[in-house]
């Protein structure tokens, strides 16, 4: 094999070795044209994956390895299969030998059947030519998996020549089904960025007790059915805290900075010399609710953390005490290497982990756990708490009256440095980032500085942190938002040091991936609402249909024929928007501020004359399309545009309507500006009005502005 003389030649075993491990070597680009992935991101991308590709002879053993490997292995490390639906799955024995498989039912999946039911599996004509593996000759017997098995995590077996194999068998629904009440006709919800929201009683960030009350208010006063909210993922559990709740320490525990302390039960317990200490620790942040600047995270978690061990301090009746002690038990090995992960993030603050406690299952970690046994407990603790409220919003939601209560979102992915990474780091790839190719509105590519789930290592462990991730985040939750869903499909993964241009995709087993997604989600009683913007491939969305998962239609985006796309050729499996979370307010955005934005700080690849009368042709092309529907006059006010359009939405087939709270007061500041890190505050901007004045839960409703919008949504609804 010769090694390449140019970008553009890759030689073909490794194209080969490439596509065998699910690595993209071509894709096509936002405009349409086809793009060659380099030699050398192959190269790091497989070598990620933990495939050897540095040198042809490493691609050669590693290519003849890969055509055999799952010949080597008796069973498929996990088998994921659909409810209803005919399915089989390989058995590899020595050829010749007699096998027999059969499949252990979880109990805990189906209360009503035994504990561990047995069912024997027959197997099927299906003859397939043995073959010689590393000395050995091999058959292939094929198993037909029971349509009728129930939902659920089972466990797979096979005996051939005295040796027992065991695999992971998922059975998941063929579709997910909207609630009626949803199903009969579109409701509508708030988009809310939780940490901007704040109240009068909250410590200078919005919390879950100020979630509570936003969804009480807009369900009594509005006849909103969801609120839907940033991801509340755990953070750092010191100082400095990442802004962004898209790049947490952990996707599957909570960040205890948005606990209200005083809704704690035990804090009405406290002595007169511990409550004044809880009231100590609230001072410096009390007047920050009304502090117009960029929100202090660092502040407010040093005051609640001070504020919250105080009370974990405090005794806990009995019955409490034993809820607590089943959260642990239920959230088992997970919530104790998080909470782990936490204590020693203290205990070596400032200070990088030394090699020793590289894994949960070091024996050092095992010491330092047993010495800062205090401090773990205190962070599981924490997550009891925020669990607690957690479900304490829901509850108050629904019993206000929405339809489906709080939507919760799942990031993309994970801080590098974070307890996911440290915890699940064999199932990690490492040496790539996760993010996203050049498109028509970040032409330089994304990188989200994330390690990418690895598909080999997440298969061979039956999927079970991907699970157990799921299940946590899904507790309490009436909708899931799951971010950048194409992800389950395809990501787009960086070699580290490199551009974003310069990555290619990785495919996943998306039936695997999105199935159990749909498994999680019935269990919880939740709807999925995948955001599935970008570059993607026609099919994807079809198939996310198929399993009965939303949608996302952005109506800036949603364009035909040069001009928005008709109201009634919307999905009606879809959540409709006017804008999102990574542009300006739909009032700063009419007035292209974006692009001033943009000019700002550099990100823009053409002349700002070129993009920004770009911008106002966009703008003045769906103002027409408003006018020519009877939905604004002659000369509209930014506000009736604002309104018309989503009114315009309203008229959609879309099951649900999203509506951004900023867009319901004026506000005109981006949260977040792609492309940026200290550029820009981004998740950081309180919410506020079209001077930037804040604006308190207390206040919302006082809003002329929000009380028209609301008026407007429910019109003729």
């Amino acid at each position: 094999m010769s090694q390449p003389t140019t970008p553009d030649e890759v030689p073909a075993e490794l194209l080969e070795l490439a596509h065998v491990h699910g690595v993209r070597t071509e894709f096509y680009g936002f405009d349409g044209a086809p793009q060659q992935v380099r030699a050398s991101t192959l190269v790091a991308v497989l070598e990620a994956l933990g495939v050897p590709a540095t040198s042809p002879n490493q691609v050669k053993m590693s290519l003849a390895l890969a055509r055999d490997d799952e010949w080597r292995q008796a069973l498929p490390p996990t088998v994921v299969v659909r409810q209803g639906v005919d399915a089989t799955f390989p058995v590899h024995v020595t050829d010749g030998s007699s096998v027999e498989a059969w499949v252990e039912i979880d109990g805990a999946e189906t209360p009503a059947r035994s504990r561990r039911e047995r069912r024997d599996l027959q197997q099927v004509e299906h003859y397939v030519e043995p073959r010689t593996v590393d000395g050995r000759l091999i058959g292939r017997a094929t198993f037909a998996v029971p349509a009728d098995l129930p939902l659920g995590w089972h466990s797979l077996h096979a005996r051939s020549d005295g040796a027992d194999v065991k695999a992971t068998l998922v059975v998941t629904p063929q579709r997910l089904t909207l609630p009626p009440a949803v199903e009969e006709h579109q409701v509508w919800g708030l988009l809310v960025q939780l940490y901007s929201v704040r109240s009068r009683t909250s410590w200078g960030l919005g919390d879950l007790a100020d979630l509570a009350d936003v969804a009480w208010l807009s369900a009594h006063r509005g006849g909103a059915d969801f609120v839907a909210v940033n991801p509340l993922a755990a953070a750092e559990p010191t100082v400095p805290m990442t802004p962004s709740p898209y790049l947490p320490t952990s996707r599957r525990f909570l960040n205890p900075i948005y606990v209200r302390v005083e809704d704690i039960p035990e804090t009405a317990y406290l002595s007169a010399a511990d409550r004044s200490l809880v009231e100590w620790a609230a001072d410096p942040v009390r007047d920050l609710a009304t502090d117009p600047g960029p929100i202090d995270r660092d502040v407010v978690w040093d005051a609640k953390k001070a504020a919250l061990e105080v009370v974990f301090t405090a005794p806990r009746r009995a019955a409490r005490q034993a809820a607590f002690e089943e959260f642990v038990a239920e959230q088992g090995t997970g919530l104790r290497d998080f909470a782990t992960w936490c204590a020693i993030t203290e205990h070596l603050v400032g200070r990088d982990w030394p090699r020793e406690l590289s894994t949960p299952d070091a024996p050092a970690v095992a010491a330092l756990r047993t010495e800062l046994a205090d401090r773990v407990e205190f962070h599981s603790w924490l997550q009891w708490v925020a669990d607690e409220q957690k479900a304490a919003a829901q509850r108050i939601a629904r019993e206000a009256g929405m339809k489906i209560g709080i939507m919760h979102d799942l990031a993309v992915g994970v801080h590098p440095e974070g307890a996911d990474a440290w915890a699940n780091g064999a199932y990690l790839a490492r040496g790539v980032e996760v993010g996203a190719p050049p498109d028509m509105y970040n032409q330089q590519g994304q990188n989200w500085s994330q390690p990418p789930w690895n598909p080999r290592a997440l298969a061979k462990a039956g999927y079970r942190p991907y699970r157990d991730m799921l299940r946590t985040v899904l507790r309490s939750a009436g909708a899931l938002r799951a971010d950048h869903i194409l992800g389950l499909f395809r990501l787009w993964w960086i070699p580290g040091g490199s551009k974003a241009s310069a990555g290619t995709y990785v495919a996943y087993d998306h039936e695997a991936m999105v199935g159990i997604l749909c498994l999680e989600a019935q269990r919880a009683g939740a709807v999925v609402v995948g955001e599935d913007l970008g570059v993607f491939e026609p099919w994807v969305r079809d198939y996310l249909a198929d399993r009965g998962v939303l949608g996302t239609s952005v109506m800036w985006f949603e364009q035909e024929n040069g001009g928005p796309l008709a109201p009634e050729k919307y999905r009606h499996l879809a959540m409709a928007s006017v804008g999102t979370h990574d542009m300006p307010p739909t009032a700063g955005y009419l007035a292209g501020e974006h692009v001033d934005l943009r000019e700002r700080l550099g990100l823009l690849t053409e002349p700002a004359s070129v993009v920004r009368q770009r911008a106002r042709a966009e703008r003045d092309v769906f103002v027409r399309a408003l006018h020519e529907r009877g939905l604004v006059g002659d000369d509209p006010s930014e506000r009736e545009i604002v309104e018309a359009m989503h009114r315009y939405l309203r008229k959609t087939p879309s099951a649900l309507l999203g509506v951004q709270l900023v867009d319901m007061v004026g506000e005109r500041r981006s949260q977040n500006q792609p492309g940026t890190d200290q550029e820009y505050p981004n998740w950081k901007v309180p919410l506020g009005d079209a001077n930037g004045t804040p604006i308190l839960v207390e206040d919302l409703f006082d809003s002329q502005r929000l009380r028209s919008l609301i008026a407007a949504l429910n019109d003729d609804h």
